[in-house]
């Protein structure tokens, strides 16, 4: 068994070919998808700012084999993207991610004399 990392992704796109209904809808949630609902999550946190509604993300956790790498874990949570938004109904273009290993991240740490 390979090793496993985690990875958290942001993945960020535009709304595309919204009808009304579902345009109506996200106006109508947008104080649930907003700053303070930012999480990462396996199923996905969705986020947008309601004026003007054009663009918005999506937070993922993703676990992987660390040998696929970055990349991998980019294209699960697009495709989680995907999945999530068509379910929704919600037409959407243009999915780029930002990933970020938390297995390989370095955190600095402030050294007692700096206090």
């Amino acid at each position: 068994m390979s090793e496993q990392h985690t990875y958290r992704v942001i993945v960020r796109g535009t709304w595309d070919g919204l009808t009304e209904e579902a345009r109506a809808r996200l106006l109508a949630e947008a104080s649930e998808h907003g700053m303070t609902s930012m999480r990462f999550t396996e199923e996905g946190s969705l986020s947008y700012e309601p004026a003007p509604l054009k663009r918005f993300s999506l937070r993922y956790v993703v676990v992987s084999d660390a040998a696929d790498g970055e990349e991998m874990a980019a294209a699960i949570a697009e495709d989680r993207a995907e999945s999530a938004l068509r379910d929704l109904g919600h037409g959407f273009r243009e999915l780029k991610s930002t990933v970020t290993d938390l297995d390989t991240m370095k955190i600095n740490r402030k050294s007692a004399s700096r206090r």
